[in-house]
């Protein structure tokens, strides 16, 4: 069993301070090793628990990247929405009403209109969050002004909140936040529960293994997990509407992030009943001037001391402006994004004060395009203290607005690694690995051809079979620039103990059969010995495991080893072998392309000698042992480039990113700079793709390379 570790969170007022009962590591799972039969309630709670563990180290990991972990946040500050996004407050407090669909949740009190009306902070967005009746709040609030961040301090939060629960029976009525971005749902092709429990499973390989997405669905169903979804929106009208209508059902608690205007053109075709609608509000200069402050040194630069000057002068502490802000200074300040830009482009000693001048900059739009502008100089220009940036700023600049021109054209947010291939020309590439795989994989073929029958025919039908064969290696590889879905696994969902069982069954069966009957063959005098027969036949059990189970697609390109794939994919998707626990972990990007380059490619290159196995000694010992070398030899190269090298998503992406290196001036190694610029925090992960850090400046960056390929 495991279960998170305790602790506390500390919120005072607004201000959230961070949870303390996670610890990303190694070290915080402990095992206990019980005889007794664990009920099915049990083994939910033991899975709660383990997911609430690994949520908690994953969006503590990315609130410290997004800087929002700090001792002194910005405060974050709600009121009930006056727009037309949800309906009555009486419907999401259910006062009044007979019964309520969702308790209250331990230790929080039933939430009342007359609570919601002053408002509130992080503490008190908690209290929604758990008290509310319906279960079903909305996040609501203009570009940049702190949405997703609130949504991510919330759900820390209630882990928080879950932790503190003295009594396990308290525990598992608290349900776990999981933040998802709805990227990528139809709700035309599945309901929202099974599109959850699919997620999960992909996301959170607690999930992987036999019964993992059953878990996921039956935590949905009892409603022991509750979802946080972003990005509603980011996707197309009449799909939010079909989305809002199929969340109506769902059992679980809900919060949807949106912007404010997507979130009342979707409610005028579909509202989600009985939803709350709170529409974040714009950070005040005073607070804006404190966060500052409290990150300068006790004496503040004379530029600094302007700045903050021109805020605190704005409105008095705690004055909240009746009317919109005219100060262009405290009107692009008003949103965390612009304040962390800000903090992040001038040190302590730079001339900050250059935005107060009204002839540079006229307007909030012009400060805040100058700060996006310079993010990316400013995270990768060496600080005191700091380790030397991997990439120069203009080697950054360049990549980032390559991508974001990318990404604009596709009109998407997600960063999916694997469709790199699909940036570029594909014809160079191909043409590249035609060469290169005749020549090192055609040259044992002709050798062999060359042996068997030194003559003109020879020499030449050589040659045009390995032309032919590198052309079809090529062309496999090119077939990635047209998108694909992702196809991933651990090694524990491909060698689990039904795929295992049933390559050790057809390894053993078709070798004894061998060993029965080849001796009962009139016309072979000199049949080879049994054990020959189960050394050849080994590889047919090891194409066995992968045909039968999710590595499926890795020996589909490999003769007499490709027999039968798919044919049994999607049923065995539900009969993985459990995982360990101390494998739990969040899946991101990095996590698959390294799947995809180790094990899957591992994988891939052993379908050579599989196949080499399976040919050579048996022409060896119908031949002679030379020749049965030189057949192994060649199935090997031509099998391992083929499944292995042609067949790799990883592969295909670092070949197209060796020729952007050399196009686009983009790095050689694409992925690193992607995992380096989320360090960074221009970028942040999403499941298995990458997003840039905000809508803005990734609009901003796609206009700096349209500007400059102008």
């Amino acid at each position: 069993m495991t279960e998170p570790g305790g602790g506390e969170a500390e919120v005072s007022g607004s201000v959230f301070h961070g949870p303390t009962a996670f610890q990303a590591g190694d070290h915080n799972v402990q095992i206990v090793h019980h005889h007794a039969v664990l009920t099915a309630g049990d083994v939910l709670d033991t899975v709660a628990d383990e997911l609430a563990r690994v949520v908690g180290a994953q969006w503590q990991e990315e609130a410290a990247l997004r800087r929002l972990s700090e001792p002194a946040p910005l405060p974050v500050r709600w009121r009930v929405s006056e727009r037309r996004a949800a309906g009555r407050v009486v419907g999401a407090t259910g006062e009044g009403a007979g019964r309520a669909r969702f308790g209250p949740l331990p230790g929080v009190a039933p939430a009342t209109r007359a609570g919601l009306r002053a408002g509130g902070g992080l503490a008190e967005l908690h209290a929604v969050y758990g008290g509310l009746a319906s279960g079903r709040l909305l996040l609501l609030g203009p570009p940049a002004a702190g949405k997703t961040a609130a949504a991510v301090l919330l759900l820390l939060d209630a882990l928080a909140h879950r932790a503190a629960q003295s009594s396990a029976a308290d525990r598992a009525r608290v349900p776990v936040p999981v933040l998802l971005s709805l990227d990528g749902w139809d709700p035309a092709e599945e309901t929202a529960t099974d599109w959850a429990a699919d997620r999960l499973s992909r996301e959170y390989t607690l999930f992987h293994g036999r019964g993992g997405h059953t878990r996921a669905r039956r935590l949905l169903e009892q409603g022991r997990v509750s979802l946080l979804l972003d990005g509603l929106d980011e996707v197309t009208g009449r799909l939010r509407g079909a989305m809002v209508s199929a969340l109506e059902t769902a059992p679980f608690r809900l919060v949807l992030v949106s912007r404010a205007k997507e979130a009342v053109l979707t409610a005028k075709k579909s509202r989600l009943g009985g939803a709350l609608a709170l529409e974040i509000q714009p950070v005040r200069p005073a607070d804006a001037a404190g966060y500052l402050l409290d990150r300068l040194p006790a004496a503040p630069s004379p530029a600094w001391r302007a700045l903050t000057g021109r805020l605190l002068s704005e409105t008095g502490p705690g004055h909240v402006s009746a009317g919109p802000l005219v100060d262009p200074l405290a009107a692009a300040l008003s949103g965390p994004l612009a304040i962390a830009l800000l903090r992040d482009v001038y040190g302590d000693d730079d001339p900050v004060d250059e935005l107060l001048d009204a002839a540079r900059f006229p307007s909030a739009s012009a400060i805040e395009n100058h700060l996006l502008d310079h993010a990316v100089a400013a995270a990768y220009t060496r600080r005191p203290g700091h380790p030397r940036p991997r990439y120069s700023v203009r080697t950054a600049e360049r990549t980032l607005r390559y991508v974001a021109a990318r990404l604009a054209e596709e009109g998407t947010r997600d960063l999916r690694w694997w469709h790199v291939p699909g940036w570029t020309s594909h014809r160079p590439r191909m043409a590249a690995v035609w060469i290169v795989s005749t020549v090192v994989c055609g040259t044992p073929g002709v050798l062999m051809a060359w042996s068997l029958s030194p003559s003109l025919p020879a020499a030449v039908l050589g040659p045009l079979a390995a032309i032919g064969g590198g052309y079809e290696i090529a062309r496999r590889l090119a077939a990635f620039s047209v998108p694909q879905p992702l196809s991933s696994a651990g090694w524990r969902d491909i060698f689990t103990r039904r795929t295992v069982g049933s390559g050790l069954g057809q390894w053993l069966f078709v070798g004894t059969l061998l060993c029965l009957v080849v001796p009962l063959l009139p016309l072979l005098d000199d049949a080879p010995p049994w054990w020959l027969w189960y050394l050849v036949t080994l590889p047919l059990g090891f194409s066995e495991v992968l045909v039968t189970g999710r590595g499926y697609e890795i020996v589909s390109g490999a003769p007499f080893l490709s027999l039968g794939t798919g044919r049994h994919y999607d049923p065995v998707r539900e009969n993985h072998s459990r995982p360990s626990v101390l494998d739990t972990r969040s899946v991101g990007p990095r996590d698959v392309w390294r799947h995809h380059l180790g094990l899957r490619l591992l994988l891939g290159l052993l379908t050579g000698p599989a196949l080499a196995l399976y040919i050579g000694p048996i022409v060896g010992w119908a031949q002679y042992p030379l020749l049965g070398v030189m057949f192994g030899v060649t199935a090997l190269v031509w099998t391992g480039a083929s499944a292995g090298l042609a067949g790799n998503l990883a592969v295909a992406t670092a070949l197209t990113a060796v020729q952007l290196h050399y196009e686009e001036g983009t790095p050689v190694r694409l992925m690193l700079f992607l995992e380096d610029a989320r360090r960074r925090n221009l970028l942040r992960a999403a499941g298995p793709v990458y997003q840039f850090r905000h809508a803005r400046l990734q609009e901003r960056l796609a206009v700096g390379e349209r500007r400059t390929a102008g």
